[in-house]
């Protein structure tokens, strides 16, 4: 496999020291793709700071025991970190403040549509536009009168705050973003449609949470996986709504298994958990992803 950390730190080397981040969410262990994305961060920020957050919005899912193994498994593969650690659980009233914003200029709406709903509108849209992750959202609770979403916000019945993408991108105006290996992308304010902001047992949104954390730790590279792209269109425009300053972007390949399936934490036999526990140093797990040892 090509040494990935090389090929790095020959495009980061002519340009200004960046800050980077890995954001693990600790939902479960950490596996070969996690390596790759990790070191792939911390190469990019040669010459600058690497920074770590830990994504852990759903509380639901998320697991004290599955963090610390976080912080142990990348000690174990040598990678540092600047402290403290931010995580997303002790941000919350930055992104209420967020919302209200968003909120106090009309461009937010509730969505009373459950998720028995969402699947029944998705099997009814094969020829409505999709996005990267199906069926775009109809938008039918954005067309409901105030008072009918007064009535029922009074009543209890749970809802969502969706972003009303058409509103947002007419405020925002025409908007791009730089990806270090794809050049100046133009932002497609539909492509995702009106995307939900925050929930009933979530009070934010992976978009508005990341877009948030990102300015405040002053994030200037932001690395990830191509699978992310999309999401990267929503995050601009949070930015120019907010004001917040714009990074650029590093959408990295996916690490793949020999049947060219993406890394996922359902695959056990490649966390880094068990590639220690078969005896793997960290420099032989650094080279299964593809990176010299450190």
């Amino acid at each position: 496999m090509r040494d990935t950390a090389s090929i790095v730190l020959k495009i980061v080397s002519s340009s200004p020291a960046p800050v980077t981040r890995f954001a693990p969410s600790p939902t479960g262990r950490l596996h070969i793709g996690h390596v790759y994305s990790a070191l792939f961060s911390a190469a990019a920020a040669k010459g600058g700071r690497f920074l770590l957050r830990i994504e852990d919005i759903d509380r639901g899912r998320c697991r004290p025991e599955f963090e610390a193994a976080i912080l142990e498994d990348l000690g174990w593969l040598g990678l540092r970190w600047e402290t403290p650690v931010r995580r997303q659980s002790a941000h919350m009233a930055d992104y209420r403040s967020a919302l209200d914003v968003l909120d106090g200029d009309g461009l937010l709406y509730p969505c009373f549509c459950t998720r028995k709903d969402l699947r029944a509108q998705a099997a009814g849209a094969t020829l409505a536009p999709h996005g990267p992750d199906g069926p775009l959202y109809r938008g039918i609770c954005r067309a409901l009168p105030p008072s009918v979403r007064a009535q029922r916000i009074a009543s209890g019945s749970p809802y969502a705050l969706r972003l009303d993408m058409k509103a947002a991108a007419a405020r925002a105006g025409n908007l791009r973003f730089v990806d270090r290996e794809r050049g100046e992308i133009e932002v497609n304010p539909t492509a995702c449609g009106d995307v939900v902001l925050a929930r009933k047992d979530v009070a934010t949104s992976y978009h508005l949470a990341v877009t948030l954390d990102d300015a405040a730790q002053g994030i200037t590279l932001v690395t990830r996986g191509e699978d992310l792209l999309h999401a990267t269109h929503i995050h601009r425009i949070l930015q120019a709504l907010l004001g917040l300053p714009e990074p650029e972007y590093w959408h990295h390949r996916l690490l793949r298994d020999a049947h060219g399936r993406r890394y996922a934490k359902r695959d056990r036999d490649r966390t880094i958990r068990d590639l220690r526990q078969s005896g793997h140093s960290p420099a032989a797990v650094r080279e299964l992803a593809g990176f010299a040892p450190a």
